[in-house]
Parts: C-alpha cells; sequence; structure tokens
C-alpha cells in the first residue's frame, strides 16, 4: 500500500470516528431526556396511586354512611361532588382542562384551568 493511501485511509477513520463521536452525544442527551420523563413519570404514577386510593375510601365511606332519599338528590350529588373532585385534583398540581388533563402543574397556574374552574 502506498503511504498517500495509508494516509488518506487514515483521515477517513478519524471523520469515521468524529461522526461516531457525535452520533454517541446525541444518544446520550436522547437518554437523559427519556430517563428523566420515566422519572417524571414514575413520581406521577405514584402522587395518582396515592390520590386514587385515597378516593376510593373516601367514596366507600361516603356510599356506606348516607343513602339518598330521592333520585334528584343523586344528581345533586354527583355535580357538586364532581366540581369539588376537580377543584381538589387542581390544587393538588393536576391539570384539569381538556388541554393537559392528568398532567403534573409545572409551572405555576393554568388559564385554561382556572377558566374551566370559574365556569
Amino acid at each position: 500500500m502506498e503511504k498517500k493511501n495509508v494516509f488518506l485511509r487514515m483521515q477517513e477513520m478519524e471523520e469515521q470516528m468524529e461522526h461516531m463521536h457525535s452520533d454517541l452525544g446525541e444518544l446520550k442527551l436522547l437518554v437523559k431526556e427519556l430517563l428523566e420523563e420515566n422519572n417524571r413519570l414514575v413520581l406521577e404514577n405514584e402522587r395518582l396511586r396515592i390520590i386514587l386510593k385515597r378516593e376510593a375510601q373516601l367514596m366507600e365511606e361516603r356510599v356506606a354512611s348516607s343513602i339518598p332519599h330521592h333520585p334528584h338528590e343523586v344528581l345533586e350529588d354527583v355535580v357538586g361532588e364532581g366540581y369539588d373532585n376537580l377543584a381538589r385534583l387542581y390544587h393538588e398540581g393536576f391539570h384539569i382542562c381538556n388541554v393537559y388533563y392528568g398532567h403534573l402543574r409545572t409551572e405555576g397556574d393554568c388559564l385554561f384551568c382556572l377558566s374551566f374552574l370559574n365556569k
């Protein structure tokens, strides 16, 4: 092999290594983002399980303690209870608007959620 060919081949290999290095950097960033999202989702899932468990216990207690006499009373209780549950979820840090429903609020108040609560 000629000296020029060896030098050209070494340059090609060096370029390939630089390309692989940049690809590796991009993959590392992607893995970092995925790990952060996974961690956020695990925490959100744990919070939701705790809330769901608490809500199930409260619902069981309500059903056991009060049986309404008229069907109209059931409708009024459900409407008021639904609003109360949404307001509680919002104050616990979750979106209740149709845009981001169920996601954690990380940037303060949401105008969509607030307008929904004020209806």
